[in-house]
């Protein structure tokens, strides 16, 4: 029996990498929904491919608009709650949450709700929401499978390990971005045209910005700490450039296990679609023969400090995450938007956290009306 998908944000990055996947095995996966914010004439052309029975359009008007494209047997969803309407369905087996941002929580929360499985995306959901997310899912039964690279390392590296108090740390692998080598000064005057050229993956605009910050990999440790329940002290990081070994665990009797494989993220996509099983490689095989030098280094935060604000946010908890990803969302937007400089995005992210007062445990309404007032705040 066909497994039935869902992906939300069929045409972003991850989407349509997720789809490639799909195609390739179309005996195993059966798409049932899809999802884009505005770009209909893509998820056009993927629901005349894919025959999905629905289809989510954030964008109520440009909903209408799709809706005159005339597609026979499909429910078209829009508006605010499309994403959720499509998250508590009941005919879905998993649900790729793919869509950037603090958009993803919701339609999570509601997938969690219905006891469906998560192939998780999208960062954001854990980073503001990691606490409120991974209790429901222990009562409901749903299985949250880490799509991020890195997260799919670990999850594969302690698949057989039943007590996670063996493991004495894990290393979350980045490749330091395109600006690894720059000096400080050199960073004042970093493009946008330069930052959106990472050196190994093709990633949207926004987690591009953040690999080149490394507030990418500050979001991950805040992930790795909700996915696999580890302390601040038991993630660390660490600058490997081949991006070739995705992440790996140590565990308490020295053995650190790795996980492997060429820099393309359909394998670990293919990996949580899958999950529990393994299906056949839609890449070539890594060759070890050509790789070359595997090397390691320590990331430096004082040039990157991203990644020290995001290891402050996850110690001090509460809302603080909240914060710490809406400033980030906003000076990216800034910086992409030639507001701001390069170097300005972790300042307007640390003045941020600075001015905000922390509400401990909030739930999902104080999480979203937190995002929105440091978001009205920060764009003043």
């Amino acid at each position: 029996m066909k497994k039935r998908i869902a992906i939300l944000g069929s045409t972003g990055s991850i989407g349509t990498q997720a789809l490639d996947v799909i195609k390739q095995h179309h005996d195993k996966f059966e798409v049932v929904a899809l999802s884009t914010n505005k770009n209909i004439e893509l998820l056009a052309q993927q629901v005349k491919h894919f025959q999905p029975q629905y289809a989510g359009i954030t964008d109520d008007g440009i909903a209408e608009r799709f809706r005159t494209y005339g597609f026979a047997n499909l429910k078209v969803l829009s508006g605010k709650d499309a994403l959720a309407e499509i998250a508590s369905l009941p005919h879905i087996d998993i649900i790729l949450i793919a869509v950037v941002g603090i958009a993803g929580l919701k339609p999570t929360m509601e997938a969690i709700k219905t006891g469906k499985n998560i192939a998780l995306a999208n960062k954001e959901t854990l980073v503001v929401g990691g606490h409120i997310v991974v209790s429901t899912a222990k009562k409901t039964g749903s299985r949250i499978i880490p799509v991020d690279s890195e997260h799919s390392a670990i999850f594969q590296c302690v698949a057989g390990c039943d007590d996670l108090r063996l493991v004495k740390k894990i290393y979350l692998t980045a490749s330091g971005g395109p600006f690894r080598n720059y000096d400080k000064d050199e960073l004042k005057h970093v493009t946008i045209e330069k930052a959106l050229k990472h050196p190994n993956w093709n990633m949207g605009k926004k987690v591009t910005i953040d690999s080149a910050t490394l507030m990418n990999k500050g979001f991950e440790v805040i992930e790795a700490r909700w996915l696999f329940d580890l302390s601040a002290e038991k993630i660390d990081v660490i600058i490997h450039p081949q991006s070739i070994i995705h992440s790996m665990v140590e565990y308490i009797d020295g053995s650190i296990i790795a996980q492997m494989g060429r820099p393309d993220m359909r394998l670990p996509i293919l990996y949580a679609l899958s999950w529990p099983e393994r299906t056949e490689a839609v890449t070539e095989s890594l060759d070890l023969l050509s790789i070359g030098p595997l090397t390691f280094e320590a990331p430096d935060t004082e040039r990157f400090p991203c990644l020290r604000l995001a290891y402050q946010a996850m110690e001090i908890g509460g809302t603080m995450p909240v914060v710490l990803n809406a400033a980030d969302e906003i000076a990216v937007e800034k910086f992409l938007n030639r507001e701001i400089t390069f170097t300005e995005i972790p300042m307007m992210i640390e003045q941020a956290m600075k001015a905000h007062k922390v509400i401990p445990d909030p739930d999902l309404e104080c999480i979203l009306e937190v995002d929105q007032t440091v978001r009205k705040q920060l764009m003043g």
